[in-house]
């Protein structure tokens, strides 16, 4: 009897030993690996850079408009300098749109995983209550009683061993689901601060907007004043015509080299492009109307009868220009009368032109085909307004766009 008690104090000795060893089932102490801390805080630090970024690159309008104040008595010079200013607005615009998508992507990317983690979260959460519910009702006695029950040293060791696992299960269980819950946590921060990014670049989209629109505005006040003053009529009706000549004389210098290049290719037995006599694509499908004419028609500042070699099809700023038809870029270059502007060989003597854009995103060169975008429309150059002005031009002289247009 002596005997058994001995063994069965040895027992609860090693079971009691072995119990305190156990790791707790309840601990306070986050899981998040440091790889997922700092995974965190560079996102963080990205966040707060794109702010600052964001607020130190905003357009000051007045600035830009304090420093053309010299050059305003030089109306190309005062046009080609905002034309500049512009075109660094219009880059900015893109690179904040490119941003919005961007975290527009993110959030959607949080949102999923969000969803995700809530899901793990409540699983964790379920399997825990279940476990605890049965730690309260078996209690640690079932444990001593497992282990009591043994029928040999061998057997003994092993359900203690079995033991040691379930508390090492219950360990990894209580990890997982605080690893959850953190991760729930983590999520919900990143969504709102994703969510602020996302309203801070609409809000700096929307400055730089305005920004674009007052220099279009003083642009256009400026170009107004100066063509409607009556000292100025001459000069202006003089500058005008000088304009259209250097239009003229650079796109003339243009067919040169495509001529020159045709009876090299004919010298060389090669295949020149050919026009298929289709009809051309609309240039500008986001057009809201016909803001001039192809041909003569009364200048509305200068008051004298004048020819409009192209349509002006008024659209909104950064709206797409479509290439008419399949052909070869042969210019895509700046001008202060023209602005950013895009001529297209089709072949047989047949040539469109694109002006005023706000950016170009074709090359000299470069092969297009009908209906791809080949730029956006603006109103560099001598504009007074976003506008696309289409040109036709067939073997050197102009004809109405409406001979090709669909």
């Amino acid at each position: 009897m002596k005997r058994r008690r001995g063994e069965r104090f040895i027992v609860l000795l090693i079971v009691t030993s072995m119990l305190a060893a156990r790791v707790p089932l309840f601990v306070h102490a986050a899981t998040l690996t440091n790889d997922k801390i700092r995974e965190s805080e560079e996102s963080k630090k990205q966040a707060e850079e794109e702010r600052k970024s964001l607020k130190n690159n905003l357009t000051d309008v007045q600035a830009l408009l304090k420093s053309l104040e010299t050059s305003k008595n030089d109306l190309e010079n005062y046009i080609r300098e905002l034309d500049e200013d512009l075109n660094d607005i219009n880059e900015k615009i893109d690179q904040l749109n490119r941003l919005i998508t961007d975290k527009e992507f993110e959030i959607k990317t949080t949102e999923r995983e969000l969803e995700e983690a809530r899901s793990v979260e409540e699983t964790q959460y379920n399997a825990m209550k279940r476990r605890v519910k049965f730690m309260y009702e078996r209690g640690e006695s079932s444990t001593i009683e497992m282990l009591l029950s043994s029928k040999s040293f061998v057997d003994f060791l092993n359900k203690a061993e079995f033991i040691n696992r379930i508390s090492a299960y219950d360990k990894r269980m209580l990890d997982s689901y605080i690893d959850a819950k953190n991760q729930v946590a983590e999520k919900e921060q990143m969504l709102i601060s994703q969510k602020n990014d996302l309203e801070e670049a609409k809000s700096a989209v929307q400055n730089e907007q305005d920004a674009l629109e007052a220099l279009m505005a003083d642009k256009e006040q400026e170009i107004t004043v100066f063509e409607g003053d009556i000292s100025n009529k001459e000069a202006a009706i003089a500058e005008y015509e000088a304009m259209i000549a250097e239009q003229d004389q650079i796109i003339k210098d243009l067919e040169a080299a495509i001529l020159e290049e045709k009876k090299r290719l004919l010298a060389e037995n090669k295949k020149a492009l050919v026009y298929d006599g289709g009809k051309f694509k609309w240039p500008a499908p986001s057009y809201t109307r016909i803001s001039d004419e192809y041909g003569y028609r009364t200048h509305p500042i200068l008051g004298t009868q004048q020819f409009h070699n192209g349509v002006d099809m008024a659209a909104p700023n950064g709206s797409p220009i479509l290439a008419a038809y399949d052909g070869e870029v042969i210019a895509a270059s700046y001008s202060p009368t023209m602005g950013n502007y895009i001529m297209i060989d089709h072949g047989d003597g047949l040539i469109t032109i694109y002006m005023h854009a706000s950016s170009v995103s074709v090359s000299p060169g470069t092969m297009v085909a009908r209906g791809e975008q080949i730029g956006c429309v603006g109103s560099t150059g001598r504009s007074t307004g976003p506008h696309l002005h289409f040109s036709v031009r067939e073997n050197g002289s102009y004809v109405s766009p409406w001979n090709y247009l669909g």
